[in-house]
C-alpha cells in the first residue's frame, strides 16, 4: 500500500477547449466536439476533434513557438496552467527537486511529415536542423523542464494510449521515493495527420460516420463503430498531501493507487477476458488500500470500439458493481497518448465538482453492457474513483482517486 499524492494543479488544453473551466464546461454538456476538417477531405475519414482557438504565438510568444511542434505547444500550454492553479512560482521554487513525466506515444507527428515532405520534395538540405528536436518524443518532457524551470527526474513514458495514465503513475513512486517534491505530470499527442489517420482506418479502429462527426464517437452505444481522434494536453502538479496543506494548496483530488499491466496477448487487440484490466484494476485498488467494491465511480477508456467497449464493460460489471461510469471520448474524442492524463485530470474535478459528466451519443444502449453509464451530468456522492487507460501493446494503467 502507498501514501496517496495530492493532485493540486490542473492544466488543460483539448479539443472542450483551453483551460480547466473550458473544458469542464463542455465535457458536463454532453456536446461532442467532433467536426469534419478541409484538410482531411481525401483521407479514409474527414472529420476529428481537434484544440479550439488555439494560437500559440499568442499563448506561448513567438521564441518559443517557432521551434515547438504543436504536442510540447499544448504540454507547455497545460503545464504552465497546473503551475499556475497549484499557486507555484516556477522562479522561486527549489528547481532540482521538480520533476516532469509525461506520456505520449509518437512526439512530433506533424513536424515529422512535414520534413518528410521537404526532404522527397527538395532534398535533404531542405530538412530544418530543427527536425529532431522537435520531432523525438523525449523532447516534450525535456522542453516542459526548460522552459517551467524544473530541473529534477524528467522523463517520457511511452505505453501506446495508456502513457499519461502511466506518467502519473511514474510520478506518484517517484513523491513516494522522496526523489521530488513537485512532479509535473501528464499526457501530449498532436497526431492528427494524414499519416496517422489513415493508418488508423487502415486498421478498422476510426468511425467511419463521414456524414455525421457530431454522434461518431459512441462509448457503450450499440451502434459504436470505433474512435475519433482527438489531440491535446493534459497536466496535473503532484505533490504530498503534507507539503500542500504545508502551504495552503488547495487539493483538487488524490492519487491513491495505480496499477500497471500486459497483456501478452495480441498487438493490437484486447484480451478477450480483459485479463491485463482486471490485474491493473485490481493492483491499483490493493495500492490504495481499498476493495474494488468500494468504488464509485469510473472514468472508463470507453474508447467507442467494439472490442474495447465490450471487454472493459465486463471488467467494470465484475470489479465495480456499485460505480457509475463514463466516458469523456464521446465529447473529446481519442487522444492517444494524452488521453489516460486529460481523463485523470477530469476525474480528480468529478471528484472536486461531486458531478460525474456525461458519455455522449448514447442513444442506443448495447444489451451486452450491463453497467450504469451517465448520460447526462449527475450529482453523486464520490470518494474513490478509477480512471482507465489501455493501449495498444496490451499496456493497461489504472489510477484510484479519492476525494
Amino acid at each position: 500500500m502507498a501514501d496517496p499524492v495530492a493532485v493540486t494543479g490542473i492544466g488543460l488544453v483539448t479539443p472542450a477547449g483551453i483551460g480547466a473551466a473550458a473544458n469542464w464546461e463542455r465535457l458536463c454538456s454532453g456536446i461532442s466536439t467532433a467536426t469534419s476538417h478541409d484538410d482531411m477531405k481525401d483521407l479514409p475519414v474527414t472529420f476529428a476533434c481537434r484544440v479550439p482557438d488555439f494560437d500559440a504565438v499568442d499563448l506561448l510568444g513567438g521564441k518559443v513557438a517557432w521551434h515547438l511542434d504543436p504536442v510540447t505547444q499544448f504540454a507547455l500550454v497545460a503545464a504552465r496552467e497546473a503551475i499556475s492553479d497549484a499557486g507555484l512560482d516556477p522562479a522561486t521554487w527549489e528547481a532540482a527537486r521538480v520533476g516532469v513525466v509525461i506520456g505520449s506515444c509518437v512526439g512530433g507527428a506533424r513536424t515529422a511529415a512535414e520534413q518528410n515532405d521537404r526532404l522527397f520534395r527538395r532534398g535533404p538540405q531542405a530538412v530544418s536542423p530543427m527536425f529532431l528536436p522537435m520531432h523525438l518524443v523525449n523532447m516534450t518532457a525535456g522542453l516542459v523542464g526548460i522552459h517551467c524551470n524544473a530541473q529534477g527526474q524528467n522523463m517520457v513514458v511511452s505505453t501506446a494510449c495508456a502513457s499519461g495514465a502511466s506518467a502519473i503513475g511514474v510520478a506518484r513512486d517517484l513523491l513516494n521515493s522522496g526523489r521530488c517534491d513537485i512532479v509535473i505530470a501528464g499526457g501530449a499527442e498532436a497526431a492528427i495527420t494524414p499519416l496517422f489517420v489513415s493508418g488508423f482506418a487502415r486498421m478498422g479502429t476510426l468511425s467511419t460516420r463521414n456524414h455525421d462527426p457530431a454522434t461518431a464517437s459512441r462509448p457503450f452505444a450499440a451502434d459504436r463503430d470505433g474512435f475519433v481522434m482527438g489531440e491535446g494536453a493534459g497536466m496535473l502538479v503532484l505533490e504530498r498531501p503534507a507539503d500542500a496543506a504545508a502551504r495552503g494548496a488547495r487539493t483538487w483530488a488524490q492519487v491513491a493507487g495505480y496499477g500497471n499491466s500486459a497483456d501478452a496477448h495480441h498487438i493490437t487487440s484486447p484480451h478477450p477476458e480483459g485479463r491485463g484490466a482486471r490485474s491493473a484494476a485490481r493492483e491499483a485498488c490493493l495500492d490504495a488500500g481499498i476493495s474494488t467494491a468500494d468504488v464509485q465511480h469510473v472514468n472508463a477508456h470507453g474508447s467507442a470500439t467494439k472490442l474495447n467497449d465490450a471487454i472493459e464493460a465486463k471488467c467494470i460489471e465484475g470489479l465495480f458493481p456499485h460505480a457509475i461510469t463514463t466516458s469523456a471520448k464521446g465529447v473529446i474524442g481519442h487522444t492517444l497518448g494524452a488521453a489516460g492524463a486529460i481523463e485523470a485530470a477530469y476525474t480528480a474535478m468529478t471528484l472536486y465538482h461531486q458531478v460525474i459528466p456525461p458519455t455522449a451519443n448514447l442513444l442506443l444502449h448495447d444489451p451486452g453492457v450491463d453497467i450504469n453509464v451517465a448520460t447526462k451530468a449527475t450529482p453523486a456522492s464520490v470518494e474513490l474513483a478509477v480512471s482507465n487507460a489501455f493501449g495498444f501493446g496490451g499496456h493497461n494503467a489504472v489510477l484510484v482517486m479519492s476525494k
